[in-house]
Formats: C-alpha cells, structure tokens, sequence
C-alpha cells in the first residue's frame, strides 16, 4: 500500500486548493493517504537569522519527515499576483534549507486552481520548475481555472471535461508510485 501525502501551498482556512486536494484525495483507494490542512502549519518568516537564532520547528521537522516517508505527493498550489503565494515560498524556503533534498526522487502530482480562467497556472509553472530543480519528478499537472463555475464542494469538478482530465492526470500518477 502506497504512502501518499497531500496537502496545499495555502495556509488559509477557506483555501479552494486546499478543497482541491480533498476531493482528489477522496478518489483513491487502497493508499495510506495523509491529507495536511496547512492552516494549522504556521511558519515564521525564513531569514537567515531566524535559522541560526531558532534552528528548525517541530512542525517543520515533522512535515520533512512525512514527505520522505511518502510514496507520492499531490500538491495544489496557489496564486497571488501571477506566482506562488509567500505562504507557500516561505515553507519551500524552510524545507530546502533543512534538506536541500526535500523531494528528491518524489513523485508529484502537482495542481493548481483559481477563481480565475488561468487557474494558477503561473504558480503551477514556476513551482514545477522549482520542484524539479530540488530532484522532484512532476508525474503530471492539473489546472482547474474558474473554480466557483467548474467545482461543487459536494459533487467536486463539475464541468465533465475538466473533470475526465482531472481522472486522467490522477491516474498517470497513480501508476508512476
């Protein structure tokens, strides 16, 4: 059974990319799935100074942990202002300074949505490019654009289309872990 860990690069309580990953996580079966609400993983400011003076959290040690002990990642990213919101590069800042490594040889399905037509996509491009960078292998990407018209919080992805590719992306990466 595959260790899958699934969260998203928001910290807000109301995060539609987090919504995302809930739901793609509700689509696998037999997986020992791990889904993180990063709303409860409040991380300072990385600067240099911060490393030396308070070394590393416990929840940064912990989150570390659970990704080396993962057979797969889904990540949902989001957008501010065309990139990746400074949530999430704080917390990619952090975990490559404790590990260079961080996802090195980690297989990720990697997402992104918006409320708008683009769903992401810059954040999605600019993190799959720095994933990479760190030794991650993308095994496949999915944008959902305009999510208040393509996604029910009970149903999921509505509109048929995005939704088969949704199923298509998820079991690309299905099969690579």
């Amino acid at each position: 059974m595959s260790v899958i860990l699934a969260f998203a690069g928001s910290n807000s309580s109301t995060s539609i990319n987090y919504a995302l990953v809930k739901y793609t996580a509700s689509l696998l079966e037999d997986h020992d799935l791990r889904l993180l609400n990063m709303s409860n993983y409040p991380f300072p400011l990385f600067s240099e100074d911060a490393e030396k003076e308070d070394g590393y959290s416990n929840s940064l040690k912990e989150l570390y942990s659970d990704i080396q002990e993962a057979d797969g990642l889904i990540i949902s990213v989001n957008e501010h202002n065309g990139g990746q919101s400074a949530y999430f590069k704080n917390l990619v800042d952090w975990l490559s300074r404790l590990d260079r490594g961080f996802v090195k040889d980690a297989k990720i399905l990697l997402m992104s949505t918006s409320p708008g037509k683009r769903g992401a996509i810059g954040s999605l491009e600019r993190t799959e490019k720095m994933m990479t960078r760190f030794g991650a292998e993308i095994t496949a990407t999915f944008s959902l654009p305009s999510f208040k018209e393509n996604f029910d919080m009970e149903e999921g992805i509505t509109d048929q289309e995005l939704a088969a590719q949704h199923q298509q992306v998820l079991k690309q990466f299905l099969s690579k872990i």
